[in-house]
Order: structure tokens, then sequence, then C-alpha cells
């Protein structure tokens, strides 16, 4: 049984799609950003950082979207969701860690510019620069790192939903994933997965 602690149209998505992709025994703890819910004393004992998603383990609790991912992923090796190979799934975890290390700042830029400066005119100066900047991100994935149809080839791995909030991203700041074909075929395969319809609609997107 996993505890999946989320918020709703957050980047927690992506684990919710992978708990279900691999028929995991899960339940979910919703918590309301506006409430400041993720800052709550009880959340912070569970996740110091005060982020989503967190995800409780037999083992213990895991945070960031990668060390989840992956988690999930090699805990159920019979989903064949991860690499067996060590280059292979030294590759994925590489687009995993782009997603989280570089895209994902550049698009808190936007709304969490506070995270990074005091300055208000700096912090307008971040936001100004973060459809550039996504636009950026983004052909580099579509050039480089998307092997298609799946992040990773011919095969669906853990990397995949994680990719699938690229689109979101995308076009919360005006950026039509159209101009990606790669990329956009990638979120049409994805929308046609039951986990994704299923898990979209909790999220009530």
């Amino acid at each position: 049984m996993y505890t999946l602690y989320l918020a709703k149209g957050t980047s927690a998505l992506a684990a919710h799609i992978l708990l279900e992709e691999i028929g995991a025994t899960y339940e979910t703890q919703e918590l309301s950003i506006p409430d400041q819910d993720h800052q709550a004393p009880e959340y912070l004992a569970i996740n110091p950082r005060g982020r989503v998603p967190a995800l409780q383990t037999s083992g213990g609790v895991l945070t960031e979207n990668p060390a989840i991912l992956a988690y999930l992923a090699q805990a159920h090796p019979d989903t064949g969701l991860a690499p067996a190979d060590p280059f292979a799934f030294a590759r994925a975890q590489s687009f995993c860690m782009y997603l989280a290390a570089t895209m994902h700042p550049a698009f808190a830029h936007k709304l969490r510019g506070a995270r990074f400066a005091d300055d208000p005119d700096a912090i307008d100066a971040m936001k100004q620069k973060v459809p550039d900047n996504m636009a950026e991100c983004a052909q580099l994935i579509e050039d480089h790192l998307l092997r298609g149809p799946w992040a990773m080839g011919e095969e669906f791995s853990y990397c995949d939903p994680y990719l699938f909030l690229v689109h979101r991203w995308l076009g919360a700041n005006g950026i039509d994933t159209a101009d990606y074909p790669k990329i956009h075929a990638h979120m049409l395969a994805m929308k046609e997965r039951p986990s994704v319809k299923k898990v979209m609609a909790e999220h009530g997107l």
C-alpha cells in the first residue's frame, strides 16, 4: 500500500499516473496549496520541503518526482517500466532530471519567482523570460531527448508520465505543442491511456 500526497493539477500528476500504470494498491491524500496545507506542521513532518508529491512507502517517505517515479518502476519490475541495463536506466534518469532540474524551475519562475529573488523588478524580469525559456527547453526535448513514440523509444516507461507534464507547462505559457510534433504526438498518445484518463478526471483536468 502506498500513500501519495498530492495537490490537484500539480506535478504530482506524474506519480499518480504511474501508480495507476503499475496497478499499485494506493490511496491519495489531497493538499490544498491555496490553503497552505503543504506548509502545515503535519505535512512538514512528512516532507520538510513543503512540496508535492510525497510518497509513503513501506520503507519510508520519498520525495522528488525522479526518485518517486524510478522507485515505483523498479519496485514493480514485472511492469517493465524501468530499463534493467544500467546505461539505459541512466539515460532515463538523465531525461527525468532535465525535466526536474531545468524545465520545471524555468516554469516555476512564472508563479514562484519569490523563491529565486526578492527584488520585484527581478521577479518580473523572470516572469517575462519564462515563455522563451520554456520554448528553448521544448526544442531541446523535441530535437534530442524524446526518441519517440515514447520518451525512451518504442516502449512506454516511467519517464512518460513525467514528460506528459511538459504539454501542460507549455500551454500555461501560451506555447502551442503543435509547434513540436514529437511532443504533441506524445501528449495525444498519453491522453488515450486508461491510467491518464482516470487520473485526469480525478484531478478535474
